[in-house]
């Protein structure tokens, strides 16, 4: 079974978007903030897909506040790491905000919040799982 690892601050979504990749998408999910063991996770390789919160508003790596760009620009700059999936999810979904996100991290993918359509929501992720 493919892992999820969810990297949100508002427990609401992080709980809505297991029940979706659970019931849905017939996966496993887990859920942290903390950046230690975002990383620990990701080069234990413990996950199979990150679903990066951009705006991390209590997350701190070695004593500075980061946000989901900097953690995934971290994560895409370790070779243990860098082929890892990352999809950047966000409320910040104005015009040129996609493109830009998506440029300044390196991520994989981007889905703007609220998650209306979860059928979409599960297609975006089960695209980018790594096939085995």
């Amino acid at each position: 079974m493919k892992t999820v690892l969810i990297v949100e601050d508002d427990l609401i979504n992080a709980r809505v978007f297991s029940k979706i990749l659970i019931k849905r998408g017939g996966l496993d999910v887990k859920h942290t903030e903390n950046v230690e063991e975002v990383i620990k996770i990701a080069t234990a390789g413990e996950a199979d897909i990150i679903l990066m919160d951009v705006s991390l508003s209590r997350s701190v790596y070695q004593g500075r506040a980061v946000d989901g760009i900097k953690i995934t620009q971290m994560l895409k700059a370790n070779a243990q790491t860098a082929k890892l999936p990352i999809i950047l999810v966000t409320a910040h979904a104005m015009e040129g905000d996609r493109e830009n996100f998506l440029k300044q991290s390196g991520a994989d993918g981007y889905i703007s919040k609220p998650v209306v359509d979860h059928q979409q929501f599960i297609e975006q992720i089960l695209a980018l799982l790594p096939k085995d």
